[in-house]
């Protein structure tokens, strides 16, 4: 378990000093936007611009400060609810965009064709830079975190899926959220395949998008699997660690990705801008977008309840003499 600690806050400091070089390009391309040395990003007026990468760089920073908590005592001392949120969106920013970066990378698809609003051109080691930002952080939380949420919360990531049984009369039925999830990574993921019911632009489609939206829908579909795993508490034997993970990620990803993609949407489309055009409807991402917010938000809440129920029985049940275990009252 020290080792474990150990391991888990070099990769917090590790992630901290990856994000570094981001927050220091976002500070160059706002103060030189306002001083005009440097160019303001496609679709955006300087306020526009100035606005969004500040707002990035307080997200920068936020992730910053929450690496350091995760390696610091001080992080043990942070209210519980407000360390979880930061994680949770951290992670769902982050760790789920891990498989898309190691794919896009083998594919060779270059990283300005993300999306989110960023200028499509910036020199090379611009580039490089950010991607190494995004890929440290998401790589040191996903060694960090799971380390302090050990060690803060140790009862809900240890036993079996069915050591508290299932939900009562409602575990024949998947919490609504988890059926909103599934529609949603459905429908995403037959955009990935090439549908094109809901896209207005088709010819905005590109291999970039195409990998973004099937690992939007992977982690949907994943995350609300997951949740129904707990809840239904089946299979019995399965390590209770590893749907808490998936679901953790799962409602993270999209929660946190729709919640940043929802207002860049409509500000992209509403701009009435021709240099950029978002390939889906609006009418259709906007409910998309809004639906993943609040399954996201729902099953973390589920998550968060099952994992407390864990941790009060892993508080109140004790080992009687004769070796059975008997609940404090």
């Amino acid at each position: 378990m020290e080792r474990w600690d150990r391991v888990g806050r070099r990769a917090a400091y590790g992630a901290a000093l990856a994000l570094l070089p981001y927050v220091l390009i976002k500070v160059s391309w706002v103060i030189g936007s306002l001083v005009g040395v440097a160019p303001v990003g496609g679709g955006f007026s300087l306020a526009g611009w100035v606005l969004f990468n500040t707002v990035t760089i307080g997200m920068a920073g936020v992730g910053i400060a929450l690496a350091l908590a995760l390696a610091r005592p001080w992080g043990m001392r942070i209210p519980g609810w407000l360390v979880a949120f930061c994680a949770w969106t951290g992670s769902g920013f982050l760790v789920s965009m891990l498989p898309y970066s190691a794919l896009s990378a083998l594919l060779d698809s270059g990283s300005g064709d993300q999306g989110g609003g960023d200028d499509p051109v910036m020199p090379g080691w611009e580039a490089a830079l950010v991607q190494f930002g995004f890929v440290g952080m998401g790589l040191g939380l996903a060694v960090a975190l799971p380390a302090y949420l050990r060690r803060r919360w140790p009862a809900a990531f240890t036993g079996r899926v069915g050591d508290g049984g299932g939900e009562g009369a409602g575990a024949g039925t998947p919490p609504w959220s988890a059926v909103t999830a599934a529609v949603v990574g459905l429908v995403w993921l037959y955009w990935a395949a090439g549908g094109t019911l809901g896209i207005a632009h088709p010819a905005e489609r590109t291999r970039s998008g195409y990998l973004l939206t099937g690992m939007g829908a992977w982690w949907a579909l994943v995350g609300a699997a997951a949740l129904w795993t707990l809840v239904r508490a089946r299979p019995a034997r399965l390590p209770r660690r590893l749907p808490m993970a998936l679901g953790w990620l799962g409602s993270g990803s999209l929660f946190a990705w729709s919640g940043w993609k929802l207002p860049v949407t409509l500000f992209v489309s509403l701009a009435d801008s021709s240099e950029v055009t978002q390939p889906e409807n609006l009418a259709v991402a906007t409910v998309l977008h809004l639906a993943a917010v609040v399954a996201g938000a729902d099953m973390m809440r589920k998550l968060v309840a099952r994992a407390a129920g864990d941790e009060v029985r892993g508080r109140t049940t004790r080992p009687h003499r004769d070796g059975s275990r008997w609940a404090a009252p």
